[in-house]
């Protein structure tokens, strides 16, 4: 069984059979503020539903982002905790591969980056990502996508409020069937963490 997280846009998890390819489980939501405060009760739920226990896991599948920071580590973290725990694979997935594979492309996904700004990828036809993921304001997004290759501004867009976890699942039970690599072990952070590194006391005159 396949254990599948998403927190770079909403928070999603859900449980996946690899044999079947069915998504036996999902919880969801759309709010983007409250990963941390969901996602224990959303795997308990997940797991619950699916009738099964921590122990049946054998890979634990993880979105790696796009996404803002703060978000998208709360759903990294869990997954890497779980399977250390269970000590089974950490599967690492771009999330927006997980939208286009639920689609017909050519297309560009969207997902919302906060700071007036959108995260994109751009998938042919055969639902491979030819450009991106990358960093755009709405206004700008056809000057951005045309300095990446000039057609694909002509391709249709999908926005995604949410990653589902059970497409996360099933895309990754595909990969892993067809020996096609996952994802980069690394967090797809488009920009710096607002946390900087503190300069050196200032001096105070006495």
């Amino acid at each position: 069984m396949l254990l599948a997280i998403d927190t770079s846009a909403g928070t999603s998890v859900a449980v996946v059979d690899p044999s079947t390819r069915r998504v036996l489980a999902e919880r969801e939501t759309e709010d983007a503020r409250r990963h941390a405060e969901v996602i224990g009760p959303f795997l308990d739920e997940a797991l619950r539903a699916a009738g099964i226990t921590p122990a049946d896991v054998t890979a634990v599948v993880a979105g790696m982002g796009p996404g803002p920071f703060t978000g998208l580590r709360v759903g990294i973290a869990a997954a890497r905790t779980f399977a250390a725990a269970r000590e089974v694979p950490f599967l690492p997935l771009v999330s927006h591969d997980a939208v286009a594979a639920g689609q017909h492309g050519p297309l560009v996904v969207l997902t919302d980056a906060r700071r007036r700004e959108v995260a994109w990828s751009a998938y042919d036809a055969d639902g491979v990502r030819v450009a991106g993921p990358g960093l755009a304001r709405p206004a700008d997004l056809d000057d951005v996508l045309r300095a990446s290759r000039a057609d694909l501004v002509d391709w249709p867009r999908h926005t995604a409020v949410t990653i589902p976890a059970g497409r996360l699942g099933v895309l990754a039970a595909d990969r892993l069937a067809s020996g096609t690599p996952l994802a980069a072990d690394t967090p797809v952070y488009l920009r710096e963490p607002d946390v900087t590194v503190p300069g050196a006391p200032k001096r105070v005159a006495r």
